[in-house]
């Protein structure tokens, strides 16, 4: 990876992406997402769109757990999330299992506050 380029396991990496310009987060080895408040997507990393195969849908402002992955809209992703955002703090690492281009494959997640309200969520794929 390029040095220029946060890893994964970066301390406090929403800041460290947050000072990036944008062009720099669609070069990531990992997917990079950020989502406001009312949860509604505000950035969608190119990187993102290859790593899952998702395509080249529209994404922004759409809300990202009933119109972008409604596969993670349940209690264990979107509630986790939820519950962080409402006590005013986000700082949640786990693991999930599913992706579009591949419905079994491992991902770890992880999940920070954004500046301005909402979160950024980062997603690591297992090397297949």
């Amino acid at each position: 990876m390029p040095q220029d380029l946060p890893p994964f396991d970066t301390p406090d990496l929403a800041r460290v992406i947050e000072a990036l310009p944008p062009i720099m987060l669609d070069r990531l080895p990992y997917g990079c997402i950020r989502i406001d408040k009312q949860q509604m997507v505000a950035l969608y990393s190119e990187a993102e769109r290859q790593l899952s195969g998702s395509g080249s849908r529209q994404r922004l402002n759409l809300h990202f757990f009933t119109e972008v992955a409604p596969c993670m809209d349940d209690p264990a992703f979107r509630g986790r999330i939820s519950q962080a955002l409402e006590q005013g703090h986000v700082d949640l690492e786990f693991g999930w299992v599913g992706d579009f281009d591949d419905a079994e494959r491992s991902l770890r997640v992880r999940v920070q506050s954004a500046s301005g309200g909402g979160c950024w969520i980062f997603l690591l794929r297992e090397q297949r």
